[in-house]
């Protein structure tokens, strides 16, 4: 069960990525610190679930 809850962190976090890069180029700042605030977020939450999902 944990790996679904893995996988969808990791696609909200890939979505806040691109959400950044996009935000990059219409050079809104509020919006960009939000994206990379919640990219770095939903990565860390992401990757530590798939790694205790592997360790056990």
């Amino acid at each position: 069960m944990r790996i679904v809850l893995a996988s969808i962190l990791l696609i909200v976090a890939i979505l806040a990525v691109i959400s950044v890069i996009r935000q990059l180029k219409y050079k809104n700042l509020f919006a960009l610190v939000f994206s990379a605030i919640a990219a770095v977020a939903f990565g860390f939450f992401s990757i530590a679930t798939i790694i205790a999902e592997i360790t056990g």
